[in-house]
């Protein structure tokens, strides 16, 4: 059925469950791209003595080859890859961890319509645990599940396979909102009834083009 990202009071009421991503949807990607993308670089290069360029280069090619896997977001993983305490330096610049507008007003409007709000990443349990530290908006969920618990990514479709057991609700009476169209897929293909992707969850980067699923910039622009 085609759909407006503004749902219908019917697709609305016949909802169960809202599974929610964090980062890029309800939280700024830029804290993100940011911290792996300048400055596990910089304190890379700082820590083997090269240069910045060099050690990004390095970088790049690691996260290309585990881009997608349960490793790519795995803190232990990268800490003893690079050799740096991720986690003690995602404390240092939590001060740059930013809730997306309308966040904390769709929340709100879920909890007052008595909606069920899960959330669902594929964020290491510690980075789960700063970013809740920082943003406090845990309160809001009934349910919290990082994809290490599963030992898959969202990107498996084991995952939502491992989720629909855990939570005792059929995906076909879920929305899922998701920055990522390659979890976006595969989600609907293990039978989430609606999907919507984010289309700037990088706030300081522009709003991306071609998009395959209905999208929405704030989750506040779901419901009227």
């Amino acid at each position: 059925m085609e759909w407006s990202p503004a749902l219908t009071k019917q697709q609305w009421d016949d909802l169960e469950a809202i599974l929610l991503d964090m980062d890029g949807t309800l939280l700024d990607l830029a804290f993100d791209n940011d911290f792996w993308l300048r400055q596990v670089p910089r304190l890379y290069a700082e820590k083997l003595g090269i240069d910045p360029e060099t050690a990004q280069q390095q970088l790049f090619d690691l996260y290309h080859e585990y881009k997608g896997t349960l490793q790519w977001y795995c803190t232990d993983f990268w800490s003893e890859q690079l050799g740096i305490d991720i986690i003690k330096h995602k404390y240092d610049f939590a001060h740059n961890i930013a809730l997306r507008p309308g966040t904390v007003e769709f929340l709100n409007k879920a909890k007052h319509h008595n909606k069920r709000l899960i959330l669902v990443t594929n964020a290491h349990p510690d980075t789960l645990a700063v970013k809740m530290d920082r943003v406090l908006i845990a309160k809001y969920f009934d349910d919290i599940y990082s994809s290490h618990q599963f030992s898959r990514p969202k990107e498996s479709p084991e995952f939502w396979e491992r989720l629909q057991q855990e939570i005792n609700v059929s995906l076909n009476k879920c929305l899922f909102v998701d920055d990522s169209e390659e979890i976006l897929t595969v989600a609907q293909q293990s039978g989430v009834k609606l999907v919507l992707s984010v289309s700037q969850p990088d706030l300081s980067l522009p709003v991306k083009d071609g998009m395959k699923f209905p999208n929405i910039n704030q989750l506040n622009e779901i419901i009227g």
